[in-house]
């Protein structure tokens, strides 16, 4: 995450599950600028992660990613988490359980609504149950303890929910929207 972040940067909120995969997960996508760990959306002050593992603070384990939009745009970081999670799993990715690894997008500008509501439509129709998935505005977040940030890089065999491929392709996956003028494709 070498490129600078500026006024220019934008941002989005993350919920995937466990947050060391969704972070380094986001980290490899071309355009992502910066990525912090944390709890998102719940209803106590500077929550511990300790706190959270009891499932009694209301947080989701969130990952921050500010990104260029002038890279990648908010449609194609969407259709990406959306590659990374199961959508209609309610409070559980992989072995992880607990309100806690809930999923989500968190917004902090209203303008991206119509871009996240699209995303979401698009996404249904691929099931025939309802998303699992929240939407909504971020109400407040909290830094994680420094050792949950880059826990992938500064433990490259820790525990992960993710498979490895879905780093590659996300490190390999660009937003041809952004980068060409195409039509943004991605698969998996």
């Amino acid at each position: 995450m070498e490129q600078q972040i500026d006024k220019y940067t934008k941002e989005i909120y993350f919920a995937g599950g466990c947050f060391w995969g969704t972070e380094h997960f986001f980290k490899q996508i071309e355009g992502v600028v910066a990525t912090e760990v944390g709890f998102a959306n719940g209803h106590t002050e500077n929550p511990t992660y300790k706190e959270v593992y009891t499932d009694k603070t209301g947080f989701a384990e969130t990952v921050l990613v500010r990104y260029n939009p002038d890279v990648v745009s908010l449609e194609f970081l969407l259709q990406m988490f959306f590659k990374a999670i199961d959508p209609t799993s309610l409070n559980k990715q992989g072995h992880d359980e607990g309100t806690r690894y809930r999923t989500g997008v968190y917004y902090t500008d209203a303008a991206d609504l119509p871009v996240i509501e699209q995303a979401f439509a698009e996404e249904q129709k691929n099931y025939d149950q309802p998303l699992a998935v929240e939407k909504l505005p971020l109400q407040n977040f909290y830094t994680a303890e420094e050792y949950h940030q880059d826990y992938l890089d500064k433990n490259p065999d820790g525990y992960c929910h993710l498979p490895l491929e879905l780093f590659k392709f996300a490190k390999q996956a660009k937003d041809k929207k952004r980068n060409n003028g195409l039509e943004t494709e991605i698969s998996l």
